[in-house]
């Protein structure tokens, strides 16, 4: 469930200070199927790399699509930066790493997706070995707008109830006492490396739509299977699809949390009939 974190921490663990920005290096192409790092900005990267690399199919390569599980949480807009000035560093005249400022916003958002699955932040990325802000490091430069500060964002939580074949009433008062409910279709399917992965499928239906926003539900949902794996493994068996009614609330600080889980199965008919009465029910 969570050795994919587990290889990116691994990934992660060689020190900093291996590197000896005084050894030769050379410049190679990054190779396509470093997927993580193949749409940075820039073709080619310097080996060794900054945390010691070497080899690059059998090192550089593997260790960075560990981190692909981290970074498709969205746990920060500029994790795929500060990650790939490390694991594959631009090929300059000048050796440029990540400024500390960015490698602190990175580790600010990102550690508690690291900590949803039992992991701390890895001592090799301590933001102390990075140089402070000048021309000659990657900064933190993006300015969010007021508008996507404004989006519901998912974060780690404790998992939410599930319940099987429930009466009418409580589907009811679920759409009543929350801020949204929505029908969702989740499939648990395996990669070649034997890893789990979770994909809402389709359309996300609302039946009660309250703060969230058509276009970037499904997106949220997923951003929220992939940061809560613990519970994402416990609603839908390997190899299957399942459709649920989720409802939840989105906090004050702009948090989604998932308060109830209902499968729907096709002998599911309290959940049929609670969505048809809820088009005219007054809480």
């Amino acid at each position: 469930m969570a050795t994919f974190f587990t290889m990116a921490l691994l990934a992660m663990a060689y020190p900093l200070k291996s590197f000896d920005i005084g050894q030769s290096t050379r410049c190679v192409a990054i190779p396509n199927q470093m997927k993580v790092c193949k749409d940075v900005g820039y073709s080619e990267m310097r080996l060794p790399n900054f945390l010691g690399h070497s080899n690059l199919e059998g090192e550089v390569v593997p260790r960075s699509e560990a981190w692909r599980p981290l970074l498709q949480t969205g746990c920060h807009p500029q994790a795929q930066a500060f990650f790939c000035s490390l694991i594959a560093p631009v090929c300059l005249d000048t050796f440029i790493q990540p400024c500390r400022s960015l490698c602190v916003a990175v580790r600010d958002s990102c550690a508690p997706v690291l900590a949803c699955q039992g992991y701390p932040w890895p001592e090799a990325l301590d933001c102390d070995r990075f140089p402070a802000e000048d021309d000659q490091c990657i900064s933190s430069h993006i300015k969010f707008s007021l508008f996507a500060k404004d989006l519901p964002k998912p974060a780690c939580q404790n998992c939410p109830s599930v319940e099987d074949g429930p009466a009418l009433k409580t589907v009811v008062d679920a759409f009543c006492h929350h801020d949204f409910a929505v029908t969702a279709k989740i499939h648990h399917r395996r990669l070649p490396m034997g890893e789990p992965e979770f994909e809402v499928e389709g359309r996300v239906e609302f039946i009660r739509q309250g703060p969230l926003l058509p276009y970037d539900t499904q997106h949220l949902l997923q951003q929220w299977l992939l940061i809560n794996l613990q519970c994402a493994n416990i609603l839908v068996r390997p190899g299957r699809s399942q459709l649920f009614v989720l409802t939840g609330f989105v906090q004050r600080d702009g948090i989604l949390a998932l308060t109830h889980v209902f499968p729907w199965h096709k002998k599911d008919v309290n959940i049929a009939v609670a969505i048809r009465k809820w088009k005219h029910h007054r809480c």
